[in-house]
């Protein structure tokens, strides 16, 4: 008899092929454009912590705890079992893991403690290469940078909280402020009714006998974190709108009125918990004058605003590299995806957008850190220069985010190649800390207020001047659309004010074949109107090369 043939095991109906392997472990500051703009922007002391860093954010263990961060999101629990209120948010373990490293490497309000040139550019420069393991966390490490420089309008308070929000110490957890071995800070600026014009804010801050201290009642739309520390918040006071601390326990160790009514169930950033509290008789700290609250917080905006245009940038070169990893390993039609034609298009034009968004991203970082060290020049840069580079560079993440999703295919649309998770977080950098028309318009404000930041802005593009004909006329255009500039062309003279300035710092410090391409493209107008319409003649091989190292 002859003998049965082998039975293949019921679930082995194929075997799986032409599948990417895992791209983690992988050095998430393997980027020449970070490295370089890192040593120019006088930080090239941190190079070697950041490369550190930039390993470890694209290891396994990182990368999961990223995953799972937002898998199980974070939980309000109202009362404790005795009915007693606390109004604590639960979070995973990942998180906290996530939360420690971020700020043991000196993510959140380090810098500000350090006195040494370039220390914000090595925060933006970690920041740039931490925020490949997820960006929810990112949000409290932001706002605790940014507090700083705000809190400092009132000095006795800086005295006793600066120390701690400065330190590398992550200590989760409610209790006495002073107790703490670190601290972490919020903000709570929006209401219902005002969103982004804050000077309606009905929250009504009312004056104790003890000079300085007040208690505030009212209620507040987004407030992020709320298992924060302290928070600067904005309220009526009877000498107008002004900026208060809000610590979430007292200094006799009760618990101030911080009644959370719930978090909002967010389109991305799900990690991180946004809440909506209500104020009652809640005890709060003057920070700056009454009447002054938003020149008191604006030091803050301006940080967290760099933040935004960081986490863009970090958002499309960690897609850019999932994209190239997957068509690296893919084939379609006979070839590697990697070297098919027209996803080399793609591919260069989503580097293209990249570089410059990363490049920017440094420049700003730069300026930031020599305004605080004195420089006026520096300091008008940064004003008009960032708002200009929030408004932009945010808006492009969307739709950089979407075209690196399909580079994946079908792959790319299931949430286990995390590609969704980031396509669903891109929006949010444009909306927060001003809405793409609140950042407009604060450009032509700031350049009709303040003729030395037009003054510092041209100065920067003609520091390019005659090394590219499309920049050239580009930088001739804007200048004279800059001189009729209104609400209704706002977006637009924003826009070219972006590309020049990103074309600018391309062409003097990147590759020849990345700048022609990007001022061919983006200012001389040899492009379609989506990603991978790059002209005939681009030297793709260069692109890639320098943006996707093997």
């Amino acid at each position: 008899m002859d003998p049965m043939p082998e039975q293949s095991p019921p679930s082995a109906t194929h075997d799986v092929t032409n599948q990417p392997p895992p791209l983690a472990p992988y050095d998430a500051s393997a980027d020449a454009a970070l490295l370089e703009g890192l040593r120019r922007e006088g930080a090239g002391w941190a190079e070697e912590g950041v490369r550190l860093l930039g390993l470890r954010a694209g290891g396994a263990e990182a990368q999961e705890w990223g995953e799972l961060a937002n898998r199980h999101e974070p939980e309000l629990r109202t009362h404790d079992r005795y009915g007693n209120r606390v109004d604590e948010v639960e979070f995973h373990p990942s998180w906290h893991h996530l939360m420690r490293t971020a700020v043991a490497e000196g993510l959140a309000g380090t810098p500000w403690a350090e006195d040494r040139p370039g220390a914000h550019v090595a925060r933006t420069a970690g920041g740039l290469v931490w925020g490949h393991t997820e960006a929810g966390h990112g949000c409290p490490t932001s706002m605790t940078y940014a507090a700083v420089p705000a809190l400092r309008a009132q000095p006795e308070l800086a005295k006793v909280y600066e120390p701690l929000l400065t330190g590398r110490e992550y200590d989760p957890g409610l209790w006495v402020p002073t107790e703490k071995r670190g601290l972490l800070a919020g903000m709570g600026m929006t209401e219902k009714q005002g969103g982004s014009d804050v000077r309606t804010n009905t929250t009504v801050a009312t004056p104790t006998d003890e000079p300085g201290v007040y208690t505030l009642r009212g209620h507040k739309w987004f407030t992020s974190a709320p298992m924060c520390d302290v928070f600067l918040v904005l309220a009526q006071a009877p000498g107008g709108l002004s900026c208060f601390l809000v610590p979430r326990v007292l200094p006799d160790g009760t618990r101030n009125t911080f009644r959370i009514q719930r978090l909002k169930d967010k389109l991305g950033n799900r990690s991180n918990a946004s809440s909506e509290p209500e104020f009652d008789r809640t005890v709060a700290w003057l920070v700056g004058p009454e009447g002054r609250g938003v020149k008191t917080i604006i030091e803050m905006v301006n940080c967290t605003r760099l933040d935004c245009v960081m986490s863009s940038a970090t958002l499309m070169r960690k897609t850019l590299v999932e994209a190239g990893h997957h068509a690296r390993h893919r084939s379609a039609f006979g070839a590697r995806l990697l070297d098919q034609p027209l996803m080399r298009n793609v591919l260069a034009d989503l580097a293209l957008e990249s570089e410059a968004a990363t490049t920017l991203t440094l420049r700003l970082a730069g300026a930031a850190d020599r305004a605080v060290r004195g420089d006026e020049g520096e300091r008008a840069f940064r004003r008009i220069a960032t708002a200009v580079g929030k408004y932009w560079v945010t808006k492009r993440g969307p739709a950089f985010t979407a075209e690196a999703l399909e580079c994946l295919g079908g792959n790319g649309y299931v949430e286990d190649s995390g590609m969704p998770r980031h396509y669903r977080e891109a929006p949010l950098l444009s909306i927060w800390e001003g809405s793409g028309n609140v950042n407009a318009l604060d450009v032509l404000r700031a350049l009709g207020r303040s003729p030395r930041s037009a003054e510092s802005f041209f100065g920067e593009l003609a520091l390019a001047r005659g090394a590219n004909a499309h920049l050239d006329a580009a930088v001739a255009s804007l200048k004279g659309e800059l001189a009729k500039a209104d609400q209704l062309s706002a977006r637009r003279v924003v826009e070219r004010m972006a590309l020049t300035l990103q074309a600018s710092l391309l062409v003097r410090h990147a590759p020849a074949a990345v700048a022609d391409a990007f001022c061919a493209t983006r200012l001389g107008g040899d492009w379609g109107h989506s990603f991978g319409t790059l002209p005939s003649g681009t030297d793709l091989s260069a692109v890639l090369d320098r943006a996707l190292p093997v």
